[in-house]
């Protein structure tokens, strides 16, 4: 069963990509992969949404050709074990269990369609406290979250509103979707989710690990819509069709989940930074939840077994990273590629005191501030695309910083390195920057399919697969790629402190407001101009063809 054969399968994706990788169940050696452009529509402004079905012809794309890559490769695919799952968290899908079809298109996570969803139901609580569910789901009110998209669903789609009354209805993240229709759809597919996907809806009480029902009774969920909550590595189902028919699907993880695992973050304080189109910084704190005193989230990191304790990490997410260099390539055209923006920024080597914060939907952790707008200050007459281009790779590695003063300041202990993992890792000047920024090592893993790899270990090890050993001393050494701080702190303190500065700049750019009937429904977006003589801003909204996509 261990033989070097023995593999486990996992979806994920990177920029643009939804990526099928195969691993070695013994060596965590990456065996093949293949990967499918995913389409989004972004209908109106802020608005980012994916065609459900789009999602699942990909996945079968991605299987079959990867199957045949193996049979290249001469691996006879019935050694493949297990297959598991790892997406987008907080993305939401309803549709309709007795067609199987989707209801709407999936709405991704950083849209920002339900701002004034989540005004009405913050000026509902007492002391319009946007953290007064913090208690039970270690999140604010947010438009980031599941609940609040669903709700916007309920409200303004008529087939998902007389789907729910007619109880035809089934909720879920990009996960249920995936597990429902492989495992059969209308003719018996599994509705259920894992926890690391539940703790990401803010219906679901991190502490009982159940959905919970004064939560559904605040968003008005009927919680018959929702999926059956499992860990996050046992086996749910069988595949029902494909090259895979009768492979059991056994693990489930939050893309960001997945990582912490796949970088094998089992003990108590140790920490990943996943660098994508947004950045997440998940800190393992063990078997007991910590709330934040500082604006991160408390998540569930993964329960790996029905009878294994769950185990939680505090978050910190930043909704813009590898997105900048997207809205800097197909927005601006000052560069042409990814590649092109770290050579770019290496020829001048310095910001010359220009600072860019991205905050094209709002800043996230720590400040889950929805009025901010991107804001490029500090411009002079010498400051050149270069510039522009090094304050970019800067304003990630700032955000990161912001995220683990926080994490730092709630844990009490600080950490002493970071590992990073993503797309954006293959940028060495992003790294070092890093590095510099945080004043602490940055360690890079040689193998950079970490969300992958972490969704394979899952299914790999789920009981009646076994076939994946997540002991400590039987974990594979992962070589990796050490970045050390070559600036002193007090460089390094004085660029932080102007760009605390910058991110004050950009606040409270956009308000809204009701018109109309009075019915909510309808609102009035206020552009609020500010100017000064060494400050301009960005208005904005990436409208790319493609964005980044963990699926």
């Amino acid at each position: 069963v261990c033989s070097s054969k023995t593999v486990a399968w996992s979806p994920e994706s990177r920029f643009r990509k939804q990526w099928m990788s195969v691993f070695n169940a013994k060596t965590a050696e990456l065996l093949s992969h293949h990967q499918v452009e995913i389409k989004q529509s972004f209908p109106k402004e802020g608005w980012v949404e994916e065609d459900p079905k789009e999602i699942l012809q990909s996945v079968f794309e991605c299987m079959e050709r990867t199957c045949e890559k193996l049979t290249q490769l001469n691996i006879d695919i019935s050694n493949i074990k297990a297959i598991g799952v790892t997406n987008q968290r907080e993305t939401t899908l309803v549709w309709d269990k007795e067609t199987g079809e989707p209801l709407y298109n999936a709405i991704v996570w950083l849209d920002l369609r339900t701002q004034s969803t989540v005004e009405r139901l913050i000026n509902k609580t007492p002391g319009r406290n946007k953290n007064h569910l913090k208690h039970k789901t270690g999140l604010p009110i947010s438009t980031y979250f599941s609940a609040v998209k669903l709700r916007w669903l309920m409200d303004n789609v008529d087939e998902v509103h007389e789907a729910v009354v007619s109880h035809r209805a089934m909720f879920g993240t990009v996960d249920s979707w995936l597990i429902w229709c492989l495992t059969g759809g209308k003719s018996g597919g599994v509705h259920c989710t894992d926890v690391t996907n539940a703790s990401r809806t803010m219906l679901f009480n991190i502490h009982t690990l159940e959905w919970d029902p004064e939560l559904c009774k605040y968003f008005g969920i009927p919680m018959e819509i929702l999926p059956r909550v499992r860990s996050s590595s046992e086996i749910y189902g069988l595949m029902k069709s494909g090259a895979l028919s009768g492979i059991p699907i056994s693990g489930c993880l939050g893309d960001q989940s997945a990582a912490l695992v796949g970088q094998m973050c089992f003990q108590d304080g140790q920490a990943k930074n996943t660098y994508g189109t947004g950045c997440f910084l998940l800190r393992n704190t063990g078997a007991k939840p910590v709330m934040s005193d500082h604006g991160l989230l408390t998540t569930v990191a993964y329960k790996l077994g029905r009878d294994k304790p769950a185990c939680y990490a505090l978050e910190g997410s930043v909704a813009i990273a590898g997105a900048v260099v997207r809205w800097l390539q197909d927005n601006l055209g000052i560069i042409g590629s990814s590649e092109e923006l770290e050579k770019l920024a290496a020829s001048v080597g310095t910001s010359y005191g220009c600072y860019f914060v991205p905050a094209f939907s709002g800043l996230y952790a720590p400040y889950w501030e929805p009025s901010a707008r991107g804001i490029i200050c500090g411009l002079t007459q010498f400051t050149n695309k270069s510039h522009v281009a090094f304050a970019a790779l800067e304003a990630v590695c700032f955000q990161t910083r912001e995220i683990l003063d926080a994490m730092n300041q709630d844990s009490g202990i600080p950490l002493t390195q970071l590992q990073v993992d993503g797309g954006m890792t293959s940028n060495r000047l992003l790294m070092q920057l890093q590095a510099d920024i945080l004043c602490i090592p940055v360690v890079k893993p040689s193998m950079p399919e970490t969300t992958a790899l972490g969704a394979a270990m899952a299914a790999g090890a789920a009981e009646g697969v076994s076939v994946w050993s997540l002991s400590p001393e039987d974990l594979s050494e992962v070589t990796s790629e050490k970045f050390e701080p070559q600036i002193n702190p007090e460089e390094s303190e004085f660029r932080y402190a102007r760009w605390k500065k910058a991110v004050q700049k950009s606040m409270n750019w956009e308000t809204t407001e009701p018109v109309g009937n009075g019915n909510g429904r309808q609102y009035r977006t206020h552009i609020l101009a500010k100017f000064s003589l060494t400050c301009v801003s960005v208005h904005c909204f990436c409208r790319p063809r493609y964005f980044f996509l963990e699926l």
